[in-house]
Formats: structure tokens, sequence, C-alpha cells
């Protein structure tokens, strides 16, 4: 079954002013797609052809690296653009609060450690809230990596690649993730993927 791309699930300017409609379409409409079209052809005689997605990230990582790169930022992306919302940040559910502050000493310091993951991140990748052996881990990943290759289940993950806020913040990373943070995240996709994961 071959890998699509999805449609946005809001509008290109629904995320405005913190992330553009021309980033949206940028991002979605070239980065992703060309992921998503070279994984479709990178997959054929692989022998991995006709497994989920997420078992093509994992059976192809550190064995079949241009497939993998491009699988898993499809993988990526498609959460990604599902963890942010219109008018998003703002509180988290209840359960997923009272895990954060068991395993991650409080909200503010999540947040904190998030962002710092996101801005140490050297070059390209990705910063992850996980769910790792039954706890929650905040990790970074370079490149196109994310937890699942780690032994976690990701649950909100933030794109760190330049494309993913040059537009909009050229080389602010740190504004970019605050941004993120406060105004973008869509804590409800974020308690599903938990409630699944758990």
């Amino acid at each position: 079954m071959a890998f699509k791309l999805p449609e946005l699930p809001y509008a290109y300017d629904a995320l405005q002013p913190y992330m553009s409609k021309e980033t949206l379409e940028f991002h979605h409409d070239k980065h992703h797609n060309t992921y998503v079209e070279t994984a479709n052809k990178l997959i054929e005689g692989s022998g991995l052809e006709g497994k989920s997605l997420e078992e093509v990230v994992k059976q192809s990582h550190g064995k079949n690296q241009a497939l993998f790169n491009n699988a898993s930022q499809h993988y990526n992306h498609l959460h990604f653009w599902n963890w942010m919302k219109p008018g998003g940040g703002g509180s988290i559910p209840d359960a997923l609060e009272t895990k954060i502050n068991e395993d991650l000493g409080g909200v503010e310091k999540f947040k904190e450690d998030f962002i710092e993951a996101g801005k140490g991140q050297f070059g390209s990748g990705w910063a992850w809230l996980a769910l790792k052996g039954g706890k929650l881990e905040v990790m970074k990943t370079p490149n196109g990596e994310n937890p699942l290759v780690h032994g976690g289940v990701p649950l909100l993950g933030v794109d760190v690649w330049e494309h993913s806020y040059y537009i909009d913040y050229r080389n602010k990373r740190p504004d970019y993730l605050k941004a993120f943070v406060d105004n973008l995240i869509n804590w409800e996709y974020v308690e599903k993927l938990y409630d699944e994961a758990k």
C-alpha cells in the first residue's frame, strides 16, 4: 500500500501568526510530499512492501538508511500536523498532567526541558515527549529519527529542521520553540496517543 500525503487538518493560514501560510505550504506541500514520494520509490524491492509505516520505520533503521530517512520523516510529519491546532497550547488534560508531574517534575519543568531539547539538537532533528518503559521522557533525535527506534512511543514532537521555522523566525529557533509550546500544541491529540500507548 503506497504512502499518501495527508491533507492538513486545518487551513494553511490557521496557525498564524505562530506559523505562516507560506511555511505550511512549503513544509507540507513540498518537504513532506517529497518524503512520501521518495519513500514510495525506495520501498519497492526492499522486502518491506505491505508493512505498516511503523514497521517500515523500525525495520529499515540501521539497515536501509535512505528508506528509513524518508519513511521516518513521513511518520513524524503525519503526527506533526496533528500535534498543532489553531488556539493550541493552553491547559493539559488531567491524566496527562498528573503523569507529567510524576515523571518530569511538573508542567513548567517539562516545557523548559522540551524547549531545551529542541534548542540543543545540533543541526536538523526533533525534540520529543515519549513514553518509554511506562515513564514519560523528554528526548531529542537527529535528522528523521524518532523514539520508535529507541524503544519509546512518541507522544509529542517538534520539528527543528530549518524548513519548519526559518521563513517565520529566521535563525531564532528558541522563539519558534516557545511559540510552539505556548500557542500551537494540540494537547487532546497528545492525550489520545498517550491513552493508546499506555
